[in-house]
């Protein structure tokens, strides 16, 4: 529907949305899409078997030798063995600001890890003056003997700017794409207009080379400063990036009320928010709709209800073949896992699958499983296989 304009205000902090979600939103044509019932246990095609338990997760991923390096958002870094089912910390990880949603986020891979053991952190930094930001480290991981490890020489090489008040919306999801860059979402702290803003790095997508030096391909590089790490805009808080099997980028965003997207990440482009949105604000208040303002890029698929996703990522394995290419999105509020279908740049939910708690994160394993974490104290890590 249309929505007549608002005055925006610095400074609201919108309450989290908690509404469970039954039914997609409009597809790219922006018609609705067929509303998808969540599958509920017994008619998934997937048996969870549970694996281990963590403090709070916020991500994993998978190392070569097949275990598993897992944050937790107090400021841990476990590594567990699949294979014996032992965890063990690694020490050296940087002190995080934790609370509200800030805390020890991303940790992923350098592209040649197997060679030079580079692992890339990301996690909610203090700032001065009640102020924080986030912040991405790269370190070598050296694992001992007994399955233990630190993060050793440990640097920071990216930071939110301006740090400020406030413990929600850092994003600090990481990738590395195909053109070996590291992508960084970066949300916009829930101060809405610094999304719009170029003298500061909120509410965009962020492209470095893997030093943490600037790409002079970027789009705004010839702008300098701040601008010069920027591929796109207008983001409200990216939890979720990754690149399909085509090397297009795709991320997912929390919107406000009624306003979950997936977008297709386009080089300099501007997604809108905090001016449009196919959701509206937290206290009722209307926001335009994408399609009030077509010089903004609009979403592929947007939720109302919200699924408040978490987590994204492409599969490519054999195990579940009929799911091949399909991306998979973890669900806070809607405690479901989410699998969304694609026919071109055109995308559409195609399934979702109640799993009766919070997911938080979601991965492909090295033999084609699916993991998920959920989320909380006592979350579980569970590994999805086809069922007998």
């Amino acid at each position: 529907m249309t929505r007549t304009p608002l005055l925006l205000a610095l400074g609201l902090l919108p309450i989290l949305a908690t509404t469970a979600c039954n039914a997609a939103g409009p597809d790219a044509s922006g018609q609705k899409a067929p509303a998808t019932a969540a599958a509920s246990a017994d008619q998934r095609p997937f048996t969870a078997t549970e694996v281990s338990r963590f403090d709070q997760p916020w991500a994993m991923t998978f190392l070569p030798d097949g275990s598993l390096l897992v944050t937790e958002k107090r400021g841990k870094l476990q590594h567990l063995d699949l294979a014996s089912g032992q965890k063990h910390e690694i020490t050296g990880v940087p002190k995080v600001a934790y609370g509200g949603q800030g805390g020890f986020g991303d940790v992923i891979l350098h592209p040649d890890f197997a060679r030079n053991h580079v692992v890339y952190v990301s996690y909610a930094e203090e700032g001065t003056l009640d102020t924080r930001g986030a912040a991405v480290a790269r370190a070598t991981l050296a694992l001992d003997a007994n399955g233990g490890g630190q993060l050793k020489d440990l640097k920071v090489i990216w930071r939110q700017t301006p740090k400020v008040s406030g413990e929600g919306h850092y994003g600090h999801r990481l990738a590395f794409g195909p053109d070996g860059k590291l992508w960084i979402s970066s949300s916009e702290r829930q101060k809405f207009d610094p999304a719009q803003d170029m003298s500061g790095n909120l509410g965009k997508i962020i492209r470095l080379n893997d030093d943490g030096s600037l790409p002079v391909d970027n789009p705004f590089a010839s702008q300098g400063g701040v601008a010069a790490q920027v591929w796109s805009l207008g983001h409200r808080n990216v939890l979720g990036i990754a690149f399909d099997a085509n090397g297009k980028l795709w991320a997912q965003e929390m919107g406000p009320a009624g306003g979950d997207e997936l977008n297709l990440i386009v080089r300099g482009a501007n997604y809108g928010y905090p001016i449009v949105s196919n959701g509206d604000h937290y206290d009722g208040r209307p926001i335009p709709d994408h399609d009030t303002r077509p010089e903004f890029a609009a979403p592929k698929v947007t939720w109302n209800p919200v699924i408040s996703p978490a987590g994204l990522m492409f599969y490519s394995g054999s195990l579940f073949p009929q799911w091949k290419g399909s991306a998979f999105i973890g669900g806070l509020s809607s405690t479901s896992l989410v699998r969304v279908a694609f026919d071109g740049d055109s995308a559409r939910e195609a399934e979702r699958f109640n799993m009766g708690e919070r997911i938080r994160e979601v991965e492909q394993g090295p033999d084609g499983a699916l993991w998920l974490l959920e989320d909380g104290s006592k979350a579980r890590l569970l590994k999805l296989t086809p069922k007998a």
